[in-house]
């Protein structure tokens, strides 16, 4: 079973950090693109904030099997 990670600002996701999610506070776009790189090999699901969602760009949140199952949080 694998793990999950949000990545976004620390106030948008900081709190999941309370249900077990590996919290990757990125405030920045080089930072976004930084924790998605940097994701660890275990990592099932990516909650992104719209805002890493949108540095990360359509290709990062669309359905591929190669990488985590990735959803979005709402503004």
């Amino acid at each position: 079973m694998g793990t999950v990670a949000a990545i976004g600002a620390l106030t948008r996701v900081g709190g999941l950090a309370l249900a077990g999610v590996q919290v990757l506070a990125a405030e920045h776009p080089e930072e976004v693109r930084r924790a998605w790189r940097e994701l660890p090999g275990t990592v099932a699901l990516v909650i992104l904030t719209a805002t890493a969602a949108e540095t990360l760009g359509a290709e990062v949140t669309a359905p591929d099997p190669a990488r985590p199952l990735t959803v979005v949080m709402p503004r």
